[in-house]
């Protein structure tokens, strides 16, 4: 390509001269041609500078590195791929929309959807409601079960403090519930609980503990034996010294007193002392379950025979016999049974207001039945209703992909 302003300037070539004829009027002077050689040079160097300018941008756009060559061509592929995805995307919108059901169809499965709601709301009001009169049946039952419990104890074990604590807690519920319908039980329960309270309270662990440790002691204890003291003899001849020297290895043997004050104990052999020491420690057992069981006749008997065997058998010479008689005799005098209250009439009151609880919410439930019946039909016929305005639309032919609003009427749709 040449540049436009670096050519000569070519002039038109000039006209000939054509002759006049002589007869014709003289011809008017013709007009100077130096502004229309001038108009057409100004457009010539227009044009010239306008191919430059163009020559110029083309070849300060046109890129010369082959990597931005290829990474122009790579985004305007991705650009013709994400138009042709948006088309796509538009028209399976366009789609989706156009199987949606109509403006009358979606107004009333809104209004099911409100319904739904509703019912939904009140259902987990009653749950509620339930639950709480639930838990409060239960509590209420773990009231009788601990007075149950209580008379148990205190009638076959005669455990005032256990029976004391568990009429204690089954009153703690009763108050806790707060229903002045419970003022008769509660009445109850105060009476037996301070009957409770008066009664004297008896160790009977310390007392099986305290007899079981004598028990022990017994077996230590050893039956008096007979022994010889001779009396003072006079002075015997000389000649006499080996009789009286026989005389007295053979009293060791066999005494003859006719004038005894204190009565003379037969000697007891080996097996009978473990006999009696096992007949002692059998009395002190047996006065152990007299204790525990509250069988106070029991108990000073088995007593009273362990006194008697320390006393008869095994002398109270010693000291040792001596403190265990005593402490026998001190067990002896405490008490091991006492004048129990009787707990049914607050067993018996308790069960008269669970019962009274019960019958009143059985006549509530049956009040509220026929509310819920007329409440069926109704629901039922909306049902019916919203399955015929929705036939048409379930007639459309279905996406291929479910939309989130699709979803959402189908779970609403009954």
């Amino acid at each position: 390509m040449t540049d436009a302003a670096s050519q000569p300037e070519q002039l038109p070539p000039a006209e000939p001269a054509t002759p006049t004829p002589s007869a014709a009027p003289a011809a008017p002077a013709p007009a100077p041609r130096g502004g229309s050689r001038l108009s057409l040079l100004a457009l010539l160097l227009a044009g010239g500078a306008l191919l430059l300018g163009g020559w110029s941008v083309s070849q300060l756009q046109k890129p010369t590195d082959p990597q931005l060559v290829a990474q122009l061509q790579s985004l305007e592929m991705r650009l013709t791929e994400q138009t042709q995805r948006s088309a796509q995307s538009a028209q399976a919108l366009n789609a989706r929309l156009a199987a949606l059901p109509g403006a009358e169809v979606l107004s009333e499965q809104q209004r099911l959807l409100a319904d739904l709601q509703t019912q939904q709301q009140t259902l987990s009001v009653r749950i509620d409601q339930v639950l709480g009169a639930s838990r409060q049946e239960w509590r209420l039952a773990e009231a009788e079960y601990l007075l149950r419990l209580a008379s148990l104890r205190l009638s076959a074990l005669q455990d005032v403090n256990s029976a004391r604590a568990l009429v204690q807690a089954s009153d703690q519920i009763l108050r806790d519930h707060d229903d002045p319908s419970a003022f008769a039980a509660r009445e109850q329960l105060a009476r037996s609980l301070e009957a409770l309270r008066r009664l004297p309270v008896i160790d009977r662990t310390g007392l099986f503990l305290q007899l079981a440790a004598l028990g022990e002691q017994a077996a230590g204890l050893d039956s008096r034996l007979p022994v010889f003291q001779p009396t003072a003899a006079p002075a015997a001849p000389a000649n006499r010294d080996g009789w009286q020297a026989w005389w007295q290895q053979l009293s060791g043997f066999v005494r003859l007193e006719f004038t005894a004050s204190d009565e003379v104990a037969p000697l007891l052999a080996g097996q009978t002392r473990e006999q009696l020491r096992l007949a002692l420690r059998l009395a002190l057992e047996q006065a152990q379950w007299a204790a525990l069981h509250a069988d106070a006749p029991v108990y000073a008997r088995a007593l009273e025979q362990a006194r008697e065997l320390v006393q008869q058998f095994f002398g109270l010479e010693d000291a040792h016999n001596q403190a265990l008689y005593a402490r026998l005799g001190e067990l002896q005098a405490q008490p091991v049974a006492v004048a129990l209250p009787d707990l049914a009439p607050a067993l018996n009151a308790l069960q008269a207001y669970l019962e009274q609880r019960a019958r009143a919410a059985l006549q509530q439930s049956l009040a509220e039945t026929p509310a819920t019946s007329e409440v069926a039909p109704e629901a039922s016929a909306r049902a019916a209703a919203a399955e015929a305005s929705a036939a048409p639309a379930e007639s459309a032919p279905a996406p291929a992909e479910s939309t989130p609003a699709a979803a959402a009427t189908e779970e609403v749709r009954p």
